[in-house]
C-alpha cells in the first residue's frame, strides 16, 4: 500500500509541476460546467473526497462502481442555494438488481432565474426578462465483479437552455472501487465527463444582416444565422483513497482523500473526515477542496446528518453540508436519502 500511496504522490505533484510551468489552466472553457457541482450533502461535506467511499445513490455522480454497493432499493434528493440565488437540485434512485447487478437513474436540475434584457441602446434593460437552465438525465449500471472489486458506468444526456436557444450533448462516466487487503484501505477512480462537445443554436442566433455594406442598391436585411463555437464538456478524472477506523461497535471514523485531474483547471487534492456514533446514527464531517489549487475561492467545508432505522429494510438518512467561500456567498446544502 506504501507504493500506492507513493506513486500516487508522485504522479499528483509531477503533473501539478507542469502545470505550473506552464502556467495555462483553460478556467472557464468547457460547457456544461454545472456537472462540476458537488452532488450530496455527505460528500460535499467531507470536501468532494468522495470517490473511495461512493456507497450510496450519490455513486451515480461520484463513481457509478459504488452503486454496487448499495443495498435494497434507494432514493435520494438534494436541494442546494448554490451561488448567485441559483437553485440546484439533484434526484437519484437505485435499484437492487441482486447478482445481475445495480442499476441507477439521475436528474440534475439548475435553474439561474429570470434576468433582464439589455441592449446596447437599452444598457438598463429593455423591460424583458429570459430564463436561463441547466439538466442532465442519466442512467447507470454498478456490479460487483468479486467480493472486493466493484465497476461500474454512466450514460447521460446533458442539456443547456438559455432564452430561445440550448445545447445538448451526451456524456459517459466510468469508475471502480477496489478495497484493498492493506490496512482496511479502499481505493477508487473514475472518469467523469467523457463525452461530445455542446455547440449552442436556436432562435436567438437568427439575425438580419447586411452582407456587402460597402455596396449600395443590395439587400441590407438578409436572414443569416450567427455560429457559435463548439465546447468540451468538463472532463475529471479522480483518484481517491479512503480508510474506516472502527474504534468499537457504536463508533467509526473515516479519513478520505482525493486527487483530481480536471481538463479546464489544476489538479488539486479534496481531503474529508467522518465520525460516526451511536451505530451509525449520528455523523459529524469535516473538509477542504481544491488545495494546490491556484486562486482558489472554495474554503473548508463541515456537516453533519441523522439515520434512523425502522421496521423492515426501511431507513432515512437526512443531512446538512456548509460551504464556506473566501469572496462569494457561503452554501448552504441538504439532502435526504430513503433507504427501503
Amino acid at each position: 500500500m506504501k507504493k500506492i500511496l507513493l506513486l500516487l504522490l508522485v504522479l499528483f505533484f509531477c503533473s501539478e509541476s507542469a502545470l505550473q510551468a506552464q502556467r495555462v489552466t483553460k478556467v472557464g472553457t468547457t460547457a456544461a460546467k454545472f456537472l462540476s457541482i458537488p452532488v450530496g450533502s455527505r460528500a460535499l461535506a467531507l470536501g468532494g473526497a468522495y470517490t473511495a467511499i461512493a456507497n450510496d445513490a450519490t455513486a451515480i455522480y461520484w463513481n457509478p462502481g459504488g452503486v454496487a454497493q448499495v443495498e435494497n432499493q434507494q432514493v435520494f434528493v438534494m436541494h442546494s442555494d448554490w451561488l448567485a440565488d441559483i437553485n440546484y437540485d439533484y434526484f437519484a434512485m437505485v435499484f437492487n438488481g441482486g447478482a445481475m447487478g445495480n442499476f441507477g437513474l439521475s436528474v440534475t436540475a439548475i435553474n439561474y432565474g429570470d434576468m433582464d434584457v439589455t441592449t446596447e441602446d437599452q444598457p438598463e434593460g429593455t423591460g424583458e426578462t429570459f430564463g436561463s437552465s441547466s439538466f442532465a438525465f442519466g442512467a447507470t449500471f454498478g456490479r460487483r465483479i468479486t467480493n472486493t472489486f466493484m465497476i461500474g458506468g454512466s450514460v447521460k444526456y446533458v442539456l443547456e437552455k438559455i432564452w430561445s436557444s440550448s445545447a445538448s450533448g451526451v456524456a459517459v462516466d466510468v469508475g471502480t472501487i477496489f478495497d484493498t487487503p492493506f490496512y482496511g484501505i479502499k481505493f477508487g477512480t473514475s472518469i467523469s465527463n467523457f463525452g461530445t462537445k455542446m455547440q449552442i443554436s436556436g432562435d436567438n442566433l437568427l439575425v438580419r444582416k447586411d452582407i456587402d455594406p460597402f455596396t449600395s442598391g443590395n439587400n441590407e436585411d438578409v436572414n443569416a444565422v450567427l455560429q457559435t463555437d463548439q465546447f468540451e464538456l468538463p472532463l475529471n478524472l479522480r483518484i481517491g483513497l479512503a480508510r474506516d477506523i472502527n474504534f468499537n461497535e457504536q463508533n467509526r471514523l473515516t479519513l478520505s482523500v482525493d486527487a483530481i485531474y480536471p481538463n479546464d483547471n489544476q489538479q488539486h487534492m479534496n481531503v474529508g473526515v467522518e465520525y460516526a456514533a451511536f451505530d451509525e446514527k449520528i455523523f459529524l464531517r469535516g473538509g477542504y477542496r481544491a488545495i494546490f489549487q491556484d486562486e482558489s475561492q472554495e474554503e473548508y467545508v463541515f456537516g453533519a446528518g441523522l439515520r434512523q432505522k425502522f421496521a423492515g429494510n426501511l431507513q432515512v438518512s437526512l443531512d446538512y453540508a456548509f460551504q464556506s467561500w473566501a469572496l462569494l456567498e457561503n452554501v448552504h446544502q441538504y439532502s435526504l436519502i430513503i433507504n427501503f
